[in-house]
């Protein structure tokens, strides 16, 4: 039985199957506005002086800070059932106008 001071909403999502497959991607570029994050999923290749994006994902700001929790969130129970996943480094970051990190 729902509480009618605190209703659950029930939200169907679909995975069409050319998204269920998925993108490789072993660099993320992020820049931001003040109303916008925009997280770009590039695929290098070694060897290869050229990268493509491959997917782009823009955020609102609260909606970047709530995936950064549920990364951070999912990590940590990741890192308690596998062990610690060590950062070999790797590639550098590189700037395309706006503020920007690397992930």
């Amino acid at each position: 039985m729902q509480d009618k001071n605190n209703p659950q909403q029930q939200l169907n999502i679909e995975l069409p199957d050319e998204v269920s497959e998925g993108i490789y991607s072993n660099l993320a570029i992020i820049t931001h506005s003040p109303s916008e994050f925009i997280v770009d999923f590039v695929q290098m290749m070694p060897g290869v002086p050229k990268a493509k994006v491959k997917s782009r994902i823009i955020l609102t700001p609260q909606h970047a800070k709530r995936l950064y929790k549920a990364l951070k969130d999912n990590i940590s129970k990741y890192e308690a059932q596998h062990g610690e996943i060590k950062d070999i480094g790797g590639n550098q970051p590189f700037n395309i106008g706006t503020p920007t990190a690397q992930a």
